[in-house]
């Protein structure tokens, strides 16, 4: 049976810099799997790979195929078709990732018309129900506020919402909780968990915190200096680290307090 996602010796350059260094990553459809290392590992960099996102002059060999389908040395016509409709990402800063000048729902709406087919009416009406199902409280009145009317966690419901909107099998999560308060991120966590989860989604999801990443992932990879320095399932890595990038970070994750091994583990 063929993965959902599959990753294979991606190597990507920036001018001189080798920032990702042949890894390779294979992701089930409907699995969860975590990629996490310190800021500058270059998690971010290979999600954003997957969805042909890299800055201009980047260099990238290796393999990135979705369902069979290789992604690499696409068009951008050609990836646009894919981004949003079979893979979707929520960034770590809905204030930057939403149009400050546009109602968010307008643009929960924009993704049901072009990838669903929807017409304006159904679009605008599924928007509000996209609204509910992320939590977000008042919906019809908060599809009409624009961006900066919403709470920094709001923002982030609406980010989701955008993102699910075309029904991927993928989500890419990047860091996606970094900007809110702790009350705040656990309860975007428990959202996206629950999302995922009722969905069928896979998730891909990129942070440094291994806290954050053991309540959604089944599986755990580090990555550090460019390469996978670890992966397995996440209470295998949590209880036996065998590298010291993921002893380092298990580290800072007790030293704050993280009950890593007595929580109750994402199925």
């Amino acid at each position: 049976m063929t993965a959902l996602l599959e990753i294979d010796e991606l190597t990507v350059r920036l001018g001189d810099r080798l920032v990702v260094d042949r890894v390779s990553l294979g992701l089930d459809a409907g699995d969860r799997l975590g990629l996490i290392g310190a800021s500058g590992s270059g998690k971010s960099i290979t999600s954003l790979a997957v969805l042909g996102l890299l800055p201009e002059g980047a260099e990238v060999t290796g393999s990135i195929r979705l369902g069979g389908t290789e992604l690499l040395g696409r068009s951008d016509r050609e990836l646009s078709a894919v981004r949003g409709r079979r893979v979707a990402m929520v960034f770590q800063e809905p204030r930057t990732a939403l149009d400050p000048l546009m109602r968010v729902g307008k643009q929960i709406a924009g993704p049901l018309r072009r990838h669903r087919g929807l017409s304006r009416a159904d679009a605008a009406a599924e928007a509000v129900a996209l609204a509910v199902d992320v939590g977000l409280p008042d919906p019809e009145r908060l599809v009409r506020a624009y961006p900066h009317q919403l709470s920094g966690g709001q923002r982030q419901r609406v980010g989701l919402a955008i993102a699910l909107a075309g029904e991927p099998e993928l989500l890419i999560a990047d860091e996606p909780t970094t900007a809110l308060d702790v009350t705040v991120q656990a309860e975007i966590l428990a959202l996206l968990d629950d999302l995922v989860t009722r969905r069928g989604t896979a998730l891909l999801f990129i942070t440094h915190d291994l806290a954050v990443v053991a309540q959604v992932a089944r599986r755990i990879a580090v990555m550090a200096a460019g390469r996978i320095r670890e992966q397995g399932l996440t209470e295998q890595v949590l209880r036996y680290p065998a590298d010291p990038a993921t002893q380092a970070l298990l580290a800072a994750a007790r030293a704050t307090g993280f009950p890593a091994l007595t929580r109750k583990r994402t199925p």
